[in-house]
C-alpha cells in the first residue's frame, strides 16, 4: 500500500457550499490580505497557503468513498458514496476505455449514502472491466440493484458493460485479495455496519465509519483495540461531538472524536483520520473540531508516541 485517496468524506448526504459560505470566504481573505502587495503568482500562492485551512480550503461535501493505493494493478475502494463518481471520472481519464481493469469495492454498509455514487462509476459501463463487490450483507447486489431499477435511475443496471461479481465475506474471517490481506469486523450501526483492516507486507490501513462504540462496555473497546492495533492509518466515523454521541443522538450509530482518539492511543496506532462528517457542520465548525482533538491528544498521551490526527477532505491522498 502506498497511499490513501479520499474521495468523499461527508455523512448522511452530499452537501455544498452556499453562495453565503463562499461570500465568506472571500471576505476573509481579502481581510486578512488588506494592505499587501503580491507581485507574481508565486507570491499569492505563498499568501493562500498561509491562510487558514476554513478560509482556503474546503472539505466537501461528497459521501464516503476511499481508495486505497497499491503497487499491484488492481484497484480497492472503500464504499461508493457520490465521491465514486469523480473516482471513477479520474479512472477513466487515466487508464482510459481500451485498458481493462478490475475494481476491488468494499461497502460498509446498504444506506444510500454509501451506494449512491454506484450508478454514476464510469468504469462500471465499460466492457471488460471487472468489478467485485465485497460485502458482509447477503442483500449487497439486490441494494445495488435496486436503486437502479426504474423510476430511480433512468439507466438500469442490466446496462453495465463491465462483469460485476459479488463476494460474501465473512467478519472475523481474513481474505487474501489482490496482495493485501482484508478483515472485515461487524459494527454497531442500524442494519450493521462492518469495518475493514487491509494488511500488506510493511503498512496497516483500517476503514471503521458508521459505527457506534458502547463508552461503558469494556469488551468492544478492547475488540476495537485489536483490530485498530498498530495501524499506519485508521480512518474513523467522527461525525458528532461526545455530547452528542452520547446524549441527543445516541444509539444514531456514530461515534465522535473523542473515542477515536482513545481508541487509536490504546491501539498504539500512527495516524487518525476523522471522517464522515456531519454534513450541517461547516468548515469552520470541522477544522475547529482537529484542533481540539489535537489539543485532547496531547494532554491524555502520557508516555505513549504521539498520535497524528488528520481531518479528512475530498481530494486529500496520505502517502503511508
Amino acid at each position: 500500500m502506498r497511499q490513501v485517496v479520499f474521495w468523499g468524506t461527508r455523512g448522511s448526504l452530499p452537501v455544498a457550499l452556499t453562495h453565503r459560505d463562499v461570500r465568506e470566504k472571500i471576505i476573509a481573505a481579502l481581510t486578512a490580505a488588506n494592505g499587501k502587495i503580491f507581485n507574481s503568482r508565486e507570491a499569492l500562492d505563498e499568501f493562500v497557503d498561509k491562510l487558514p485551512f476554513a478560509v482556503a480550503g474546503t472539505f466537501g461535501g461528497h459521501t464516503s468513498c476511499v481508495e486505497i493505493v497499491t503497487d499491484g494493478r488492481e484497484h480497492f475502494i472503500c464504499d461508493m458514496g457520490s465521491g465514486a463518481r469523480p473516482l471513477g471520472q479520474e479512472k477513466i481519464t487515466r487508464h482510459g476505455i481500451a485498458n481493462p481493469q478490475t475494481y476491488h469495492i468494499f461497502i460498509s454498509h446498504l444506506h444510500w449514502d454509501h451506494l449512491m455514487g454506484f450508478p454514476y462509476f464510469a468504469p462500471m459501463y465499460i466492457a471488460g472491466n471487472r468489478i467485485v463487490v465485497h460485502a458482509c450483507h447477503e442483500e449487497a447486489e439486490q441494494a445495488i440493484r435496486q436503486q437502479m431499477q426504474a423510476p430511480n435511475f433512468p439507466v438500469d443496471y442490466s446496462q453495465a458493460g463491465a462483469c460485476i461479481a459479488f463476494d460474501l465475506m465473512t467478519p472475523g474471517e481474513p481474505r487474501y485479495i489482490a496482495g493485501l490481506n482484508v478483515t472485515p469486523k461487524r459494527q454497531k450501526h442500524a442494519g450493521d455496519s462492518y469495518g475493514y483492516r487491509f494488511e500488506s507486507l510493511d503498512r496497516t490501513v483500517v476503514y471503521s465509519t458508521d459505527s457506534e462504540h458502547a463508552l461503558d462496555d469494556p469488551s468492544v473497546h478492547e475488540a476495537f483495540s485489536r483490530f485498530f492495533d498498530k495501524a499506519d492509518l485508521v480512518i474513523f466515523d467522527a461525525m458528532y461531538s461526545l455530547a452528542e454521541a452520547v446524549s441527543v443522538k445516541a444509539d444514531w450509530g456514530h461515534s465522535s472524536n473523542i473515542v477515536g482518539v482513545e481508541l487509536c492511543q490504546v491501539a498504539s496506532v500512527k495516524r487518525l483520520a476523522l471522517f464522515h462528517h456531519e454534513p450541517v457542520h461547516d468548515d469552520k465548525q470541522l477544522a475547529r473540531m482537529v484542533v481540539e482533538s489535537r489539543r485532547l491528544e496531547q494532554i491524555t498521551r502520557g508516555s505513549r508516541l504521539p498520535l497524528e490526527i488528520l481531518s479528512a477532505y475530498d481530494g486529500l491522498t496520505i502517502e503511508l
